[in-house]
């Protein structure tokens, strides 16, 4: 179903896009697609992508990082979410269609910055991580999860928590899981 224009709302003022790369996204059709896509629901009572990678960017912009961080982290503001409407669901879980998998392929076209393909691929595993101890009271998968992302990551691992930290303070998500994270994983600060 295509949106009119009239009732599609103004991407470019709501994101106020700062690079050429995040002005051509937002010309993409299947990125705005996904931007476009959502309704509120638990975690995300904002409703669509749009309005989520607002805040992300609000909370971007509070941090204090340099501009090189900032502009990478926008970048994966802008995309983490915005495939979630080609994510398979059913059970088995297809990881491979995960929207972080997803994002990650589809900005490879983009960009070969390998921490923000990164980041994007991975956004949502620490919270998985954190899922299998706390929810699922499978701790030594939930620990080996916790590893692996962090060998994963490598030296993008600051790079991922701002990411998780600007994330996680969005609309009514448990704070849990970051607070867990923070206090489990050294050299992050």
């Amino acid at each position: 179903m295509k949106m009119h224009s009239q009732h599609r709302p103004d991407v470019v003022s709501l994101l106020q896009p700062e690079t050429t790369l995040e002005r051509q996204l937002l010309r993409d059709e299947p990125f705005l697609k996904g931007l476009l896509w959502g309704k509120p629901r638990f975690g995300h009572p904002e409703g669509s992508v749009l309005r989520h990678v607002r805040e992300v960017l609000d909370n971007i912009d509070r941090l204090p990082v340099d501009d090189s961080t900032r502009e990478r982290l926008r970048l994966i503001a802008f995309a983490h979410d915005t495939f979630k409407y080609r994510e398979k669901s059913g059970y088995p879980r297809d990881w491979s269609m995960h929207h972080g998998v997803l994002a990650r392929q589809y900005m490879q076209q983009y960009t070969a910055d390998e921490g923000v393909l990164k980041v994007l691929q991975w956004h949502d595993e620490a919270f998985y991580a954190w899922r299998c101890i706390h929810i699922r009271l499978s701790p030594v998968e939930g620990w080996k999860r916790l590893q692996r992302l962090i060998e994963r990551l490598g030296d993008e691992l600051q790079l991922f928590y701002y990411f998780f930290k600007c994330d996680t303070e969005t609309g009514d998500k448990k704070q849990e899981p970051l607070l867990w994270f923070e206090r489990e994983v050294m050299n992050i600060r």
